[in-house]
């Protein structure tokens, strides 16, 4: 959320930001409500202070007691007024994005910038099969049976594909917290309307999310969610800055938006598992962070030796609360595509206006939002797709990456059991 009053005094930074994401928002109806805030404030104060001046006054007689009555009614209608006007005032400041970082691109997704690329792609002397296929062959992956059980857009791992996905998970978890010194979280995967707002999911994003309408909960989207607001309304020291947490959690989207996309097999599922890295930052340090944050999350992807590259979204791709975000694209040779299996974003104040979210620098006694930033450390299911179908051999069989081995118990490939 941005602050009322920078909104006020830079509404052209505010405009064009909105333009640039290619949304639009009555600005100056905004603009307005906040003047007749203040107007209707100022009336206010003024009529309580003739108010306390008239009670000062000795014993009041007929005339000033019926004016005093009737200044009280005045105050009420203008507190009254504010109320309302407060209501719609936060109604736009949940809907307004935040202002993109100016080294970002603008423009749509066709601006996105790629910044590097790691890895060569692998040459095959055969033609490659798609993840659909070597998980139907090798009994690992069995989509009729999740249609089955849970409808499309659901995907069910067997015997050593479920192994396969266990064993990233355990191997991303222990780099993390072995390596790159984030602390484990394991929260609650069902979160309250307060925790989807603060980070910004709301109400923008309702109608993608899954939500128990007989209490008010929504299923998590990515454990950004509740890791974020594990401080909501916190005040953090100076000396505990910064902050690093990784969890696990499976994630679940309804995807209302991707009717008409690539929607077969692993490529876009309503429930998939990730494990997610999120900062709490001094607002100084926040775009070191953010290259910090990307690093740990391309450690990932190095290490299981898959060729990916990285790509700066430019202002019509980034998230409404982000103001930079960098995408991690792995190159899947069965499909021939590149695949997101992760995003690295930093939400300067944004989301900790929102949770209220705050932090005591060094002595000072004025307290300051925090920075939070969050990524993928990384995301299955493509993650998986890219390993299958990287990791591939002529007879069908996958090969295991070698960091993946020991959570299998030694196993060097899959094959059909």
């Amino acid at each position: 959320m941005l602050d009322i009053k920078f909104i006020r005094e830079n509404p052209d930074i505010v405009k064009k930001s909105i333009k640039d994401r290619n949304l639009k928002i009555d600005m100056d109806q905004l603009l307005k409500l906040d003047a007749d805030k203040r107007k209707f404030l100022m009336e206010s104060e003024e009529l309580k202070a003739e108010k306390n001046k008239a009670s000062k006054g000795g014993r009041p007689d007929s005339v000033v007691i019926e004016k005093m009555k009737s200044i009280s009614q005045k105050i009420s209608d203008l507190d009254n007024k504010v109320e309302e006007i407060d209501k719609n005032i936060q109604d736009f400041e949940l809907n307004i994005p935040n202002i993109p970082h100016k080294s970002i691109p603008i423009g749509p997704s066709d601006a996105n910038k790629v910044v590097r690329s790691y890895g060569k792609k692998r040459k095959f002397d055969f033609n490659p099969k798609n993840h659909i296929e070597l998980g139907e062959t090798l009994d690992i992956l069995d989509f009729p049976r999740s249609s089955k059980i849970s409808g499309s857009g659901f995907c069910l791992f067997k015997g050593l594909g479920a192994l396969l996905e266990r064993a990233l998970i355990n191997f991303m978890l222990d780099l993390h917290t072995k390596e790159h010194g984030y602390k484990e979280i394991f929260p609650p995967f069902l979160v309250n309307r307060a925790s989807m707002t603060g980070t910004g999911q709301l109400p923008k994003l309702e109608e993608d999310m899954y939500r128990l309408k007989d209490d008010d909960l929504f299923l998590i989207p990515t454990a950004e969610v509740p890791v974020t607001n594990l401080h909501r309304d916190e005040v953090l020291e100076e000396e505990e800055l910064p902050i690093y947490y990784t969890a696990y959690t499976a994630c679940f989207r309804r995807e209302a938006g991707s009717y008409g996309k690539d929607t077969k097999g692993l490529m876009r599922v309503h429930q998939f598992d990730k494990v997610e890295l999120v900062k709490f930052v001094r607002p100084e340090t926040s775009y070191e962070e953010l290259e910090k944050l990307l690093s740990n999350a391309e450690e990932v992807l190095k290490r299981l030796n898959l060729s990916y590259r990285v790509v700066m979204l430019a202002t019509g791709d980034i998230s409404f609360a982000a103001a930079k975000c960098y995408d991690i694209e792995a190159w899947a040779p069965g499909i021939e595509k590149n695949l997101e299996v992760s995003s690295c974003s930093n939400f300067t104040d944004f989301q900790a206006r929102r949770a209220n979210i705050k932090y005591r620098p060094g002595d000072r006694k004025k307290l300051e939002y925090v920075h939070t930033l969050n990524g993928s450390g990384i995301a299955m299911a493509r993650t998986i797709i890219a390993i299958m179908e990287n990791y591939q051999e002529k007879d069908g069989s996958i090969l295991i990456p070698d960091v993946l081995r020991p959570y299998m118990g030694g196993r060097e490939r899959i094959t059909k059991e």
